[in-house]
């Protein structure tokens, strides 16, 4: 799966189940302040991974995710 594939199906759940404003979703977007995520979304973030992707993620896994850029290249590397 190509990176661009991959930030394409990332983008699109994000706007249909966190229900995310296209127009707030950038690489350097903030992940916690634009999903306005607090513990229990990020249980649906990691669902949401698992359902798209076939991955499961742990919370060590977020330690260094800031960015939406950083989540797509999280994703990346436990396809890879």
């Amino acid at each position: 799966m190509t990176k661009e594939v991959i930030i394409e199906k990332i983008n699109d759940f994000l706007i249909d189940e966190f229900e995310v404003e296209s127009e707030d979703i950038s690489p350097d977007a903030n992940l916690k302040e634009t999903l306005e995520l607090d513990s229990l979304d990020f249980v649906d973030l990691v669902v949401a991974v698992e359902s798209n992707f076939g991955v499961k993620l742990v919370g060590e896994d977020f330690i260094n995710v800031k960015s939406l850029s950083d989540f797509y290249a999280l994703i990346e590397r436990k396809l890879s």
